[in-house]
């Protein structure tokens, strides 16, 4: 009985040691990549280059081979866009090109089918075009959870797949150019280093970072195939799945799924960050973080031996969301499950923030259109012009509130 029990508390303490390291590398590569030395990882700028580096130098401790165009990079040179419905021209040839990287790794284990594994790694700078924040004060957007989280689940998957499930060799992908359009991942769709036909499945991880005390964890693409679904319910043990089967979505696993390839993305849900200077290391879940990275290994090693997933298309919800010319000035918790549209942040001086929403309220009524998810409150928005007023019904607690707003 006394061996067993120190035996017991060995691999206990060494299980916990572990946990510990899985941790504490995640963080590690968080805390470098949204560092301000960095400042902000925008395509095409230094502090871009120096992240790629430092990625590309971790594939090769990983015992990662190179697998760009160039060592582990694969550059490629755009004009940036001036109409916002135009393609994106990739181009050496012309004044005004950017640029960017993405960095490639491989683990070949000289099998038939090969699993696409990406983050995008690049942010927003110091701000420009997508950034959300109205302070006139030049600011680094550090991007910790958009999407340096990512990309560290991304390397620590690699770790983990080092000599593992070796039926499919893997290709790890950090994209560059994801904020300015999926760029990266575009580039790599079209000129890909590896033979895309047999490519079985994508997973892309954007935004993992801030898994909340409820444990909500969306997932997108479930419908992409039809081995997903009972996959990933048959590892759930911890998370409040938030499944979504179109493989369409802001972010690189669309390019993969437009090539007729299978995705899975994970996404711990916006925040007040998002897209803002306070997006920073100290803020995110790194036990969070290394628990989806555990959850998405055992679905991998559970789907290892099942060859090459077949492809689905699903519904394009894209195609049929409503536009709009307004804004309540709000975050919607894209991770809320109930009835109406939860407010996951509300932004100064804009109508709801004048109106007195707060943080957490349920908006059910907007105008004279019930509001049953987002679709509704989009389509409800969509009726209104600038300088428009409306009431809006909302759930605090036990109570509905009626108010009164102005676009």
């Amino acid at each position: 009985m006394r061996i067993f029990l120190i035996l017991f508390f060995l691999a206990s303490f060494i299980s916990c040691s572990n946990e510990g390291i899985e941790q504490s590398m995640i963080k590690a590569d968080v805390t470098f990549l949204a560092d301000d030395q960095l400042e902000g990882r925008q395509t095409g700028t230094q502090g871009e280059i120096k992240a790629a580096a430092y990625i590309a130098n971790r594939f090769k401790k990983l015992g990662l081979t190179e697998k760009g165009t160039d060592g582990f990079y694969q550059e490629f040179s755009f004009v940036p866009k001036t109409d916002p419905h135009s393609e994106v021209e990739f181009t050496k040839n012309k004044d005004g090109t950017i640029t960017g990287r993405n960095v490639v790794g491989f683990i070949n284990n000289n099998a038939t089918n090969t699993i696409v594994i990406g983050a995008h790694f690049d942010h927003l700078g110091y701000g420009g075009d997508g950034s959300l924040y109205r302070d006139s004060v030049k600011a680094i957007h550090n991007g910790a959870d958009d999407n340096a989280s990512g990309t560290a689940v991304m390397l620590d998957l690699a770790r983990k797949l080092k000599d593992k499930n070796i039926q499919n060799n893997y290709i790890f992908i950090a994209f560059s150019g994801e904020e300015m359009g999926l760029l990266g991942s575009n580039y790599f769709v079209k000129n890909p280093t590896i033979n895309t036909k047999a490519v079985s499945y994508m997973i892309n991880m954007d935004m993992v970072g801030r898994l909340k005390q409820d444990s909500a964890l969306a997932v997108y693409g479930t419908g992409t195939s039809p081995m997903f679904k009972q996959v990933l319910k048959a590892h759930n043990s911890k998370f409040k799945l938030i499944e979504n089967e179109s493989g369409v979505g802001p972010s690189d696993h669309t390019s993969f799924y437009l090539a007729d390839i299978p995705v899975l993305h994970f996404f711990t849900g916006q925040h007040e960050d998002y897209h803002k200077p306070g997006d920073d290391s100290e803020k995110l879940n790194y036990q969070g973080m290394a628990t989806i990275s555990d959850y998405i290994f055992n679905i991998i090693s559970d789907l290892d031996d099942n060859g090459k997933l077949a492809f689905r298309k699903t519904k394009n919800e894209r195609e049929s969301t409503p536009r709009f010319k307004v804004g309540l000035g709000v975050i919607p918790d894209y991770l809320f499950d109930g009835k109406g549209m939860r407010i996951d942040g509300v932004s100064e001086g804009r109508p709801a923030q004048r109106g007195g929403l707060l943080k957490g309220d349920i908006v059910i009524q907007l105008g004279d259109s019930l509001v049953t998810n987002m679709m509704s409150y989009m389509r409800a928005l969509s009726v209104f012009d600038e300088g428009d007023t409306t009431t809006v019904v909302v759930q605090r607690g036990k109570q509905e509130i009626t108010t009164s707003l102005e676009f």
